[in-house]
């Protein structure tokens, strides 16, 4: 599967991110729990050099709680801060302010002495699309304040907001950097919703996540659907899971379409359970 998504305002936010770092005192890097490394753009580290930031696994709440613990260890051991948040039911927000104004400290009390109070610590959120961003936002202001949706690329546009905590935000739409030269990482992002379910073959995508599944938790797909797993290929297993689930047309042929989506519906909603698909020992090279 070639995957080549890459709007235009993803160029320009590139832009501004590096145009704007100026103002900012601190950047919440934003990842997805489930694929920590596939979810963050290798062009980051570039953009932001050694300003202050805080790691933040999203959707944990969907992820492996022994990998998450995996990836805290990891994080932990190269020094960088991190945070697990569920930002949908409010979890780990006051971790992230917290863990902001301990980093901020000396900047504080710097200023504090100069008869500087009550500066809020100046924040930047960077992330690709459908990560939870704008969700992330809203539960760090404590109200709607950033556009919402089920698919990316849907927050534009520059704001400052006020948050929690001392804290305000620039907040910049997701970005993807423009091709994907390892075909796992485009993947995975697709299996997660990071990139438009209209680009790609959505029948393929869930042929090659229920193959991916069998490989990783065959036991989730066996309890989920009711199907057996044992010595079938992933088209036999998604066969039996369409037959299951009556994704059937008139003279018994399956409905690809509609089994695909089935289960990357369920899949991205955590139904078929917990699942990570990546692990600190898959990183190659530098992270």
């Amino acid at each position: 599967m070639k995957i080549n998504w890459y709007p235009g305002h993803m160029k320009k936010t590139k832009e501004l991110l590096k145009k704007n770092l100026k103002l900012i005192d601190i950047v919440f890097e934003l990842l997805d729990a489930r694929i920590p490394i596939s979810s963050k753009n290798p062009e980051i580290d570039k953009i932001i050099g050694n300003k202050p930031r805080i790691v933040i696994l999203n959707k944990a709440d969907l992820s492996n709680k022994d990998i998450n613990t995996k990836w805290i260890e990891y994080f932990n051991s190269k020094n960088i801060p991190i945070v697990l948040t569920n930002a949908a039911n409010n979890k780990g927000i006051d971790k992230i302010i917290k863990k902001s104004n301990e980093i901020m400290k000396d900047r504080i009390e710097a200023l504090r002495k100069k008869g500087i109070k009550n500066k809020p610590i100046r924040s930047m959120i960077v992330g690709i699309p459908n990560v939870g961003k704008s969700t992330l936002i809203n539960a760090l202001a404590g109200k709607k304040r950033a556009k919402t949706g089920n698919k990316p690329g849907v927050t534009k546009g520059k704001q400052w907001i006020k948050l929690r905590g001392n804290l305000e935000l620039l907040d910049t739409p997701g970005i993807l950097w423009p091709k994907f030269d390892d075909e796992r990482v485009g993947l995975n992002l697709a299996f997660t919703g990071a990139i438009k379910d209209e680009i790609i073959d959505t029948e393929t995508l869930a042929l090659r996540l229920i193959e991916r599944l069998i490989e990783i938790s065959p036991e989730k797909l066996e309890n989920r659907y009711n199907v057996e797993i044992s010595d079938k290929t992933g088209l036999q297993v998604l066969d039996d899971i369409a037959v299951k689930r009556g994704c059937i047309v008139s003279g018994g042929e399956v409905d690809y379409t509609r089994v695909a989506h089935l289960i990357l519906d369920e899949f991205r909603k955590g139904i078929i359970g917990k699942i990570t698909l990546e692990e600190p020992n898959q990183i190659e090279g530098t992270f």
